[in-house]
């Protein structure tokens, strides 16, 4: 989504015409975001106001991976949550419960306001056999005064207290691209990864066995392709230029 589609609020020039192409050719797809912190109809209307109309069923976030996840490895489990409404409604729809007493799984994901105590909370709870999932390792987020910890800095916090490594679901782990993969009923082969990092976007499309597309309006650079051991299939400074191909996006 940022990078790709919209760029600190705004929207990327030919972001639109490429999603009407799409639509027009009843191409399926799905916007991915490693932030857990809004729920997709949050998302949605944030989108909205920049121009973009993208239905709430066609956002798929790593707090959407993560309740994916748990609910596929231990159906109507209990959870401490350190995040937002994002992640808590994803494991609410689920069924999950979300306890501090005795929780099958401390769960961390984006917030804003991180706190000094249920960071604490989630440290005792994992010592005591809570086991630790991570939405994503993104260790710092932007903001309009620079950047912000996330959800990598606060979850090595809490393995330098415990000597334990969490559990990432969002991107770069594969797994999140291939439930993403499943939420539309689509297969690798005849997919397209579209993203603006190397490190998350293109190493999970390329692990999960789809080609990738690389543009250069987000995070990564054409010069900083060459500084990674893997290559996209195809780099484009951006999804405008596919505008009128997306058909047959590598002729």
């Amino acid at each position: 989504m940022d990078g790709v589609l919209v760029s600190e609020e705004h929207l990327v020039p030919g972001a639109d015409e490429f999603l009407a192409e799409l639509r027009a050719n009843e191409t399926p797809f799905l916007v991915l975001t490693n932030n857990s912190i809004r729920t997709p109809r949050d998302l949605q209307a944030r989108l909205r106001q920049t121009g973009l109309d993208i239905p709430e069923e066609a956002i798929w976030t790593s707090a959407l991976a993560t309740a994916t996840f748990l609910n596929e490895q231990r159906p109507n489990g209990t959870a401490y949550v350190v995040g937002e409404s994002g992640l808590t409604t994803a494991l609410h729809e689920i069924g999950y419960v979300l306890t501090d007493s005795d929780p099958d799984y401390v769960v961390l994901g984006e917030t804003r306001t991180y706190s000094f105590e249920a960071i604490t909370t989630a440290i005792r709870l994992v010592e005591r056999g809570a086991r630790f999932i991570a939405t994503n390792p993104d260790a710092t987020g932007p903001s309009r005064e620079g950047v912000l910890p996330a959800t990598g800095s606060v979850a090595a916090l809490i393995t330098r207290a415990t000597g334990r490594e969490p559990y990432y679901v969002g991107k770069p782990n594969p797994l999140m691209m291939r439930s993403a993969l499943r939420r539309i009923g689509a297969h690798s082969q005849s997919t397209v990864m579209i993203g603006d990092r190397m490190d998350t976007d293109v190493i999970s499309g390329l692990e999960a066995g789809m080609r990738t597309i690389l543009v250069t309006t987000g995070i990564s650079t054409h010069a900083s392709v060459e500084q990674y051991p893997y290559r996209p299939t195809r780099v484009i400074d951006s999804v405008a230029d596919l505008v009128g191909r997306t058909h047959k996006p590598f002729d």
